[in-house]
């Protein structure tokens, strides 16, 4: 994983960890059980878009060493396999 790659994720993931504990607090208080779905669906989203940064910087890193063709085509081919998989998350709602 590159530098920069790492760094969007650990700063996601902080983002995800600080919205967990928002909503631990929110269960132990008693908080409307409507607005924890709410504040879950928020960390679950977070956490879907890491996986897309990992996935497009794993594209980028591994497996575009082993394609030939032009930057540009390169380009084209991570965001096929990132719209698939942008599809298929989609499809889970």
């Amino acid at each position: 994983m590159d530098k920069l790659t790492k760094e969007q994720v650990i700063r996601r993931l902080l983002i995800a960890e600080g919205h967990v504990k928002k909503v631990k607090k929110m269960v132990e208080e008693g908080n409307y059980c409507l607005d924890v779905i709410h504040q879950s669906q928020a960390i679950q989203s977070a956490l879907r878009k890491v996986d897309e940064i990992v996935l497009h910087g794993h594209l980028h890193t591994c497996v575009l060493h082993d394609v030939h063709g032009t930057k540009s085509e390169k380009e084209k081919l991570v965001e096929e396999v990132l719209g698939v998989f942008r599809k298929t998350d989609l499809s889970k709602h």
